[in-house]
């Protein structure tokens, strides 16, 4: 309890105090974990035991972030999962271990475990403070996350390649060791492997929807809390003991569970842990860094870091460049893998304990690897505080005919692929627009071809009234994050009443909550071009083309009109639950019957 005590203690007086620096909450809790270590204040020990339980704070971020996704956006995401994340693990190994065998006595094989080790990024501290900084969900968010799943899958065959690597026989890793199959043949090993993550697939699928449904029924939040953790550390321990990645079998449960009525309520109930839980992760690395080892060490050392930094730039920035990231978003996406992460603790400790490498180069990769950890919410803070001053010079700088025109009609936030299509139709009608996006690229992008789009965040107030908040008759909100999206909202609403909002609304969450703020309409981005999909599906199934029509229109004033109705007890998923399975009777009821009417009114007229 008195460990707990400290913990809780340096985190909450760290972490504001980060924050209020612009540091973020990842740096405060590392810096909490080196303020309480047995180097600084020493109030803590060793941290291997608190290390283990707060892995389960990665495995729950992981189970998370595959709630979010659905089996088709993965599918969407498999070429720069396999391509981005295959080449960035291969080619940063590569080079790594060609360093490491240049400036020291080591052999290859010691060599390449230690690049291995090192090719892999903190999946924790990287994902956690991008969602910090709002940027998980940008482009640039999406490429950094898809080699992130391609190393927790990597680190697989890794740890099956240290054995092969050893000069002793028979020694073994202490992560195998746990492995209920490591006796088995090879080949076995793979089919039960394969047939794990099946199993996993198909209960989250069949099994995981119908038991919350019957929990939720009994009313007792508590035991629906419980049934979430228990899937959370089932498949953890269901992994640990095959040999495979926790984290990459939460994910997979999460992705499976993506299309679950109570996701939703799911993502709520594990949230708080997976917050308290990531922040004890992070305090057990602050804490373990080996200030003894720096201070013996410290040219040494500090050479290491910024050797690793910089040859994991050299490859990301390579890769960006290959696959036509862009400036800002490249720059985003190699800075925020420029570090080691934490299954490189893993990995070092199965290759010390195959003897691929001795104690002392272990430990000092152990602690180049946390340094450069620590610097890491350093880094995305540089890239924050560039990224503003260009943007902001970027706009200044523009010629005066070119200055941020007030517009009488219509102002645009956000001119990606949804706001440019809006933005040519009013055009083509003669309304005056003034558009504005926050991404510098895209700016630079769009008046390639020509088009007036200038650099600002439409949550400002200020910017909002440059661009005539005012006096515009409408403001058209068609970014593509929904939390941004709601600050343009409330900023708009506060402080121009009278400017009519117009939203593209990122899902039914964001529908509903853009109802709540009383917005004067919305569309959702996916429902019109899915509906009009549906109906050609109808078409090309047999139905006759107004029947078809007819069908479509139904649906899409059956859905419209629940929509309201549900916003109203969204988030209370018990009734949620009930009148979705409600609504849905109604709809097959609403199109039966008319189906009836016509096919009863066809015959009455042949008659």
């Amino acid at each position: 309890m008195t460990n707990a005590l400290i913990y809780l203690c340096a985190a909450i007086i760290a972490v504001p105090l980060a924050k209020r620096a612009g540091l973020g909450a990842v740096l405060g809790y590392l810096l909490a974990g080196v303020l309480i270590g047995p180097y600084a204040l020493a109030l803590v020990g060793d941290q291997t035991d608190v290390m283990h339980v707060a892995e389960f704070g990665v495995v729950m971020m992981l189970f998370l972030i595959g709630l979010e996704l659905r089996p088709s956006r993965l599918w969407d995401m498999r070429r720069p999962i396999l391509g981005l994340g295959g080449l960035q693990v291969v080619l940063t190994a590569s080079l790594i271990t060609a360093l490491v065998m240049g400036v020291s006595d080591l052999d290859w094989r010691s060599a390449l475990a230690i690049g291995l080790a090192l090719a892999l990024s903190s999946t924790a501290i990287v994902l956690q403070s991008l969602q910090e900084r709002g940027l998980f969900n940008t482009p640039a968010g999406g490429n950094t996350f898809s080699v992130l799943l391609f190393q927790d899958i990597a680190i697989i065959p890794i740890l099956a390649l240290l054995p092969l690597l050893s000069n002793v026989a028979g020694s073994e890793s202490p992560m195998e060791s746990h492995s209920l199959i490591e006796s088995w043949p090879a080949s076995v090993q793979v089919v039960v492997s394969l047939a794990t993550i099946v199993a996993v697939i198909l209960a989250g699928r069949f099994l995981a929807a119908p038991i919350f449904r019957k929990i939720a029924e009994t009313d007792l939040r508590e035991i629906f809390t419980a049934f979430a953790l228990f899937i959370v550390v089932a498949i953890t321990v269901l992994m640990q003991s095959i040999g495979l990645s926790p984290a990459l079998g939460a994910f997979i449960a999460g992705v499976v569970l993506a299309d679950c009525e109570y996701r939703h309520e799911i993502e709520a109930d594990i949230e708080p842990f997976k917050g308290l839980l990531l922040g004890l992760f992070f305090i057990t690395v602050g804490a373990g860094i080996d200030f003894d080892l720096l201070l013996n060490k410290p040219l040494v050392i500090t050479l290491a870091v910024v050797a690793l930094v910089a040859a994991k730039l050299l490859v990301l920035m390579l890769l960006a460049v290959v696959f036509k990231m862009g400036k800002w978003r490249g720059l985003l996406f190699s800075l925020a893998l420029a570090q080691g992460g934490e299954f490189a603790f893993v990995i070092i400790a199965a290759a010390k304990a195959n003897q691929v490498v001795d104690a002392g180069v272990g430990d000092t990769v152990i602690l180049v690897v946390a340094l450069s950890m620590l610097l890491t919410p350093l880094l995305l803070a540089a890239y924050e505080t560039l990224f503003s001053r260009t943007g902001r010079k970027t706009a200044s700088s523009l010629p005066e005919d070119e200055s941020i025109p007030s517009s009488e009609h219509v102002i645009i936030a956000g001119y990606g692929r949804f706001g440019q299509i809006i933005g040519r139709l009013l055009s083509a009608q003669g309304y005056d627009l003034t558009i504005l996006d926050h991404s510098p690229g895209q700016v630079e992008l769009v008046r390639r071809f020509g088009s007036k789009v200038y650099y600002g965040d439409a949550s400002r107030e200020d910017l909002l009234r440059a661009a005539g908040g005012d006096q515009a008759k409408l403001l058209v909100i068609a970014v593509d994050e929904p939390d941004r999206a709601m600050r343009i909202v409330h900023t708009a609403k506060r402080h121009f009443p009278n400017l009519k909002i117009l939203v593209r609304a990122i899902d039914r969450p964001h529908a509903y909550k853009l109802i709540a703020a009383e917005v004067d309409g919305l569309r959702r981005e996916t429902f019109h071009s899915a509906l009009k999909l549906g109906v050609d599906a109808l078409k090309l199934l047999g139905q006759q083309s107004d029947a078809a029509e007819r069908a479509g229109h139904l649906f899409e004033q059956h859905d419209e009109n629940s929509l309201s109705k549900l916003a109203k007890i969204w988030g209370d998923d018990k009734s949620y639950g009930r009148a979705i399975r409600k609504n849905l009777d109604d709809l097959r009821r609403v199109l039966q019957e008319d189906q009836s009417r016509r096919s009863d009114s066809g015959s009455a007229e042949r008659d």
